[in-house]
């Protein structure tokens, strides 16, 4: 009996300690920049984002639907853009963060140019947007691209780009912030902090800039309403600090709502050049010329 009750005893015991040791999963999900104020603003961009539309997708041959279950459980939908290079040249594969009132469909017939140019793109909706599933949530959606990011780098070849756009450049740059490993990237019309709306410090784009910005090129326009100059000072002027390339145009608008298609146009195959140059004697020109000013 007393072997018995020591048997039973242990297993308690086991049992606890068990019990004790193993972590609750973290909750991606929960607003970190305000509790009513993160939601709200989401639900408001999220609404301005609309529907999406299955129809563009059949008008543009190369993009095919993708999609990305995260570790918490929700399923985000996008697509990939094969790459339509003449050659057959693949260079490598773009990872693409819109705008916070934006869908992925919405993106697809410019980021042809990006197949052109023998880049594949990779772009979703948000947690939460159009086909993902998911609250809409900072923490949440950094975490997201953080995995997809890590997903697309194990299933492709070539160099590994990023692009991101207003509220994506400020994704991006906290992916770039964990320490991940990639080529070149693009941010656009990003506002230098998040922290002056209320959201922890620490997803600052400022903060989360690398020592390291030469493989950067930052992109601001000087007709910008959305993110007016003054909003990514800062983060441009440290990325040119610390060696990043810097355009900002005066005929620019803030992404995709330029005044008309020639300019974005412009803005486009800027960025898509930039990505798949490899020319590096043309980026110490560059520097050269920047130095000699």
């Amino acid at each position: 009996m007393q072997k018995l009750r020591l048997i039973l005893t242990s297993f308690i015991l086991i049992s606890i300690l068990m019990t004790a040791t193993v972590a609750k999963p973290e909750n991606l999900e929960k607003s970190i920049c305000g509790s009513i104020q993160e939601p709200l603003m989401f639900l408001l961009w999220s609404s301005a984002a609309g529907e999406p539309s299955t129809e563009v997708a059949n008008h543009v041959p190369n993009a095919e639907p993708i999609s990305h279950k995260t570790k918490d459980g929700r399923v985000l939908r996008g697509y990939k853009l094969r790459s339509m290079h003449p050659e057959g040249t693949v260079v490598g594969s773009v990872l693409v963060a819109q705008g916070n009132a934006m869908l992925a469909d919405q993106l697809l017939s410019s980021l042809a140019n990006f197949s052109q140019a023998g880049i594949e793109a990779y772009i979703f909706d948000y947690r939460g947007y159009g086909n993902s599933e998911g609250k809409r949530r900072l923490k949440a959606i950094v975490n997201d691209y953080k995995e997809i990011f890590d997903s697309i780098n194990g299933s492709t070849h070539g160099r590994r780009f990023l692009y991101g756009i207003s509220f994506g450049g400020i994704v991006l740059l906290n992916v770039v912030g964990s320490g991940i490993s990639f080529d070149r990237a693009v941010i656009d019309s990003t506002p230098s902090r998040v922290s002056n709306v209320g959201c922890p410090k620490e997803y600052d784009p400022v903060v989360n800039f690398p020592k390291d910005g030469s493989r950067f090129l930052m992109v601001a326009g000087e007709l910008d309403k959305v993110v007016p100059l003054k909003n990514s000072q800062e983060l441009r002027d440290l990325a040119k600090t610390r060696g990043s390339r810097v355009e900002v145009r005066s005929d620019f608008a803030h992404p995709f709502m330029d005044s008309n298609i020639r300019v974005h146009r412009a803005r486009i195959e800027l960025i898509s050049s930039f990505l798949a140059s490899s020319d590096r004697r043309e980026e110490r020109r560059w520097n050269f010329d920047q130095f000699n000013k």
